[in-house]
């Protein structure tokens, strides 16, 4: 009998703004890639995260989009999956047109976006959409956060974590 295949596990981050909270390091422990939804806010968060797992990440608003190098949207095969990865899918709570044909066009299992700062996972279709919410500096009333998505036996679990509203330094 072979052995039981191992979990996949991705963290996810999204709209860090230049900000690595330390938290991520143990959070992310373990992780076999890290998927970073936009809003970067410079090259020395990538940088960090790459010291945890490989980092598949895409631009922003904030980031300039194209502007950055980095594609504004793009999808992979991670763990057995078709993930699309977008920063704005969602605006004034609702899915956007972009957003709508994008899913259309590339019929994504997962799509991870960010630009909300509002932690969401839900279903559309046979789409989950997942929103780690803003691992960067605290905004308004809405918690800091981070996801983890796991991948086994070809069922996605995911998760959202909670960060402290003041980044550990």
């Amino acid at each position: 009998m072979s052995p039981k295949p191992r979990p996949f596990r991705i963290g996810v981050i999204a709209d860090t703004h230049g900000l690595f909270d330390r938290a991520i390091l143990r959070h992310f422990q373990g992780v076999d890639h890290i998927l970073h939804a936009g809003d970067i806010g410079g090259s020395s968060v990538l940088e960090q995260l790459e010291r945890i797992a490989p980092v598949t990440a895409v631009s922003g608003n904030v980031d300039g989009y194209e502007q950055s190098g980095f594609n504004g949207e793009l999808v992979i095969e991670l763990g057995g999956k078709r993930i699309a990865l977008r920063h704005i899918l969602y605006e004034g709570g609702k899915l956007t047109k972009e957003g709508r044909a994008f899913l259309d066009r590339e019929q994504p299992d997962l799509c991870i976006f960010g630009h909300t700062h509002q932690q969401k996972a839900e279903w559309l279709g046979q789409t989950l959409l997942f929103n780690p919410g803003s691992a960067g500096p605290k905004r308004f009333r809405l918690t800091r956060g981070l996801g983890i998505l796991t991948i086994e036996s070809g069922a996605i679990t995911p998760s959202h974590i909670e960060l402290a509203d003041r980044p550990e330094s």
